[in-house]
């Protein structure tokens, strides 16, 4: 099928439509509402976000990892949330009529996703309308009542931990939107692809929700910065917090860089993109999370701890530095 798309109800029955094919309540995206019955003895956790064409992805990225990308970091937040997700709704708006090609493209990722993800298109809507294209998706899950996580819950003395590492995605995007510093950094091309690939395609901790349901106090995921959303956390939490730099994970590719550009440390801390978690939780709990991460196959990481004066630290061989809690502002 070639050409662009001509009518709401054709982009819905071909592309959109068999993505709810296993929700019941979806009633097949005939219908302007749906249904979803949680279950018994659970909380619903909500979260919506929108990308943008020209913001959050480029406007030439591949179909497939757009739509993984809309959907991807949505269910990030229901992971710091420790929520298991169920469904979720989308608003599509495009400057122009899709072609077919993108939109078999574009639908072929989000079933990737939702395969990955284990969660089911319910409803929403498209449209057409002047500016960038734009995704907007709402992710619904739940938890067991009571058990749901918040960013304000943690105490002076908890430590503080994140998964997998930081700074792949920052450095990821420098790489894909070609700018001169990073067109010399020297890399193999398995690991340009690897780094770009962590921007393009985040990997929300979704399998970590059991453990922090049991252990953690706070969480949030990082998507603006480290420090910045270690700021946020802190600060939720009428707190500080200390941070080790010898402790910061990063990829073995993104080490290498750092010994010979000492700027790659501010794309650590501040670079944003990474869509890991972090969490704190009373420091008894330290050896279960790390056999929980041994088994599961998940990096996590102790890289601090809360603090009981404001203001966050960063701890470099045993001399404490302010640490400005700098990193993507939307605004």
């Amino acid at each position: 099928m070639s050409g662009s798309i001509t009518s709401e109800e054709e982009l819905i029955r071909t592309y959109l439509a068999p993505l709810a094919r296993a929700n019941e309540g979806a009633f097949g995206l005939r219908d302007d509402c749906a249904i979803f019955s949680p279950t018994p003895g659970t909380d619903l956790v909500i979260s919506t976000d929108a990308i943008a064409a020209g913001v959050h992805f480029f406007p030439d990225d591949r179909p497939e990892d757009i739509a993984w990308k809309a959907l991807a970091v949505n269910l990030s937040d229901l992971a710091a949330s420790a929520a298991t997700p169920r469904v979720y709704q989308m608003a599509l708006s495009f400057p122009e009529a899709p072609a077919h090609a993108f939109m078999q493209r574009f639908a072929s990722g989000l079933a990737d996703a939702q395969s990955a993800f284990g969660i089911v298109l319910s409803g929403g809507d498209t449209d057409r309308r002047p500016g960038p294209m734009t995704v907007t998706i709402t992710a619904i899950g739940d938890v067991p009542a009571g058990f749901r996580l918040t960013r304000d819950g943690a105490r002076a003395g908890d430590a503080l931990f994140v998964t997998g590492t930081l700074g792949d995605a920052a450095c990821g995007l420098k790489l894909r939107r070609g700018d001169e510093d990073a067109r010399n950094w020297p890399f193999e091309a398995n690991e340009r692809t690897d780094l770009i690939a962590r921007y393009l395609r985040p990997q929300p901790r979704l399998d970590i929700a059991p453990l922090l349901r049991r252990v953690a106090t706070a969480a949030m995921d990082l998507s603006d910065g480290l420090a910045k959303d270690l700021g946020r956390l802190a600060g939720a939490c009428s707190a500080g917090a200390v941070i080790e730099r010898a402790r910061l994970p990063v990829s073995t590719a993104v080490r290498r860089l750092a010994g010979a550009d000492s700027s790659i440390e501010q794309l650590v801390l501040s670079g944003g993109d990474d869509y890991e978690l972090l969490f704190a939780a009373p420091r008894e709990h330290e050896a279960e999370i790390r056999t929980w991460a041994a088994t599961a196959g998940t990096n996590v990481t102790r890289i601090g701890w809360i603090a009981e004066t404001p203001g966050l630290l960063l701890r470099t061989n045993d001399c404490d530095r302010p640490l400005v809690p700098a990193g993507w502002e939307h605004f």
